[in-house]
């Protein structure tokens, strides 16, 4: 157990944003287990992906960037992206010697003293200078609530819990949601389930055409506006549509992505609407997306009254110690990769005394 460790920085999470950020403290000459610590509350490397379906194969996985100063090179696109992500992970984390401690649940990060924030854990509690929160999304599912939403009969799941579409063989399916996620779902159980019926709460845009650097530009700098206003981040697919693969066109010419709008209550056996529409399931399933992880910063109230944190770059706008990646603009993968360099240049200046700024105004601002 440790108690009351001093640290110059703590990196909270070990994703592609934490490791990012381990990485570029390493590089300005920060030693691991020294002057710095990443927490990790997951049991293996891997970050979200190690919780990914059997079915996701990293062959069907979309913009994996790989992290900085190692390639993901001869990798088995047939294999499950949980297994090739995580390994690949495990060996940065080897190849690099960052030390990261897991699984080690952080509770909250308080005010300390003489400057110094207290970030609570189930290892300890260690007193830093600075935070580099990568926490992602993937331990706060968000699941929409609806009238009946109790009475319902069958199963009702998550993404965060999608076990791959063997389970939903013979089954009645309400897939709910118009994400990638969602539409990778449906498109699998499609093949095996008795029935499926899409639903989404508005009308899904499909893309075509290329999706350039400056279509990302765009993109990005709508999620930085909500940002830089305190508003909670969207999601991706929202800002940039779905991109209209082969799959989609299939999928769409045999009726598979055939949606209806979100039903208005659930029954006991199924989903209904006002206009007397009614449609019988065994499973729904909720592709509704993820809220950021971000409850152990609480004590710091650094909110604003939109619901989200305002930022500044990589810094919250209220304590310019604690630095968020992975969040807004910069969740995604070169995202995060950006946004961990960008993280570490403030932090380092802090560290030493100077002014901080913003680097590079559009380090954050990955290509989607």
């Amino acid at each position: 157990m440790v108690r009351d460790v001093d640290v110059d920085v703590v990196v909270i999470g070990a994703g592609q944003a934490g490791l990012s950020g381990a990485y570029h403290l390493r590089r300005v000459g920060l030693r691991p287990d020294e002057d710095f610590v990443v927490l990790d509350h997951s049991p293996r490397p891997g970050g979200a992906w190690q919780f990914r379906w059997p079915s996701l194969t990293y062959g069907r996985v979309h913009g994996m960037h790989a992290l900085p100063g190692m390639e993901l090179t001869g990798a088995d696109g047939s294999r499950p992206s949980s297994e090739v992500i995580g390994e690949y992970f495990a060996r940065y984390e080897r190849t690099f010697g960052l030390r990261v401690h897991r699984p080690v649940d952080v509770r909250a990060v308080r005010e300390g003293e003489g400057g110094r924030l207290l970030v609570e854990s189930s290892e300890g509690t260690y007193a830093t200078r600075a935070v580099i929160n990568a926490t992602g999304t993937w331990d706060r599912p968000f699941w929409p609530r609806y009238p009946g939403q109790g009475t319902f009969l069958g199963r009702q799941l998550h993404t965060a819990d999608y076990p791959g579409p063997e389970a939903f063989a013979g089954r009645r399916v309400v897939v709910v949601g118009g994400g990638t996620s969602g539409t990778q779902h449906l498109m699998e159980i499609a093949e095996v389930a008795a029935e499926t019926t899409w639903v989404t709460r508005r009308p899904p845009v499909f893309r075509e055409g290329p999706f350039g650097e400056e279509q990302g530009r765009a993109a990005v700098s709508l999620v930085e506006e909500r940002v830089r206003g305190g508003l909670p981040p969207l999601s991706v697919v929202s800002v940039t549509g779905l991109p209209l693969t082969d799959a989609i066109r299939r999928a769409r010419a045999d009726g598979i992505l055939d949606r209806l709008p979100m039903f208005d209550r659930i029954t006991p056996t199924g989903v209904a609407w006002d206009d007397g529409r009614t449609v019988d399931a065994d499973v729904i399933l909720w592709a509704t997306g993820f809220r950021a992880a971000i409850d152990h910063l609480a004590p710091l109230r650094l909110r604003e009254p939109g619901g989200g944190i305002a930022l500044d770059g990589t810094r919250a706008v209220r304590d310019a110690r604690i630095h968020l990646v992975g969040y807004g603009p910069s969740a995604s993968t070169i995202g995060a990769n950006r946004a961990g360099r960008a993280a570490v240049h403030e932090i380092r200046q802090l560290l030493e005394g100077a002014p901080t700024h913003d680097p590079e105004p559009a380090a954050v601002a990955a290509s989607l």
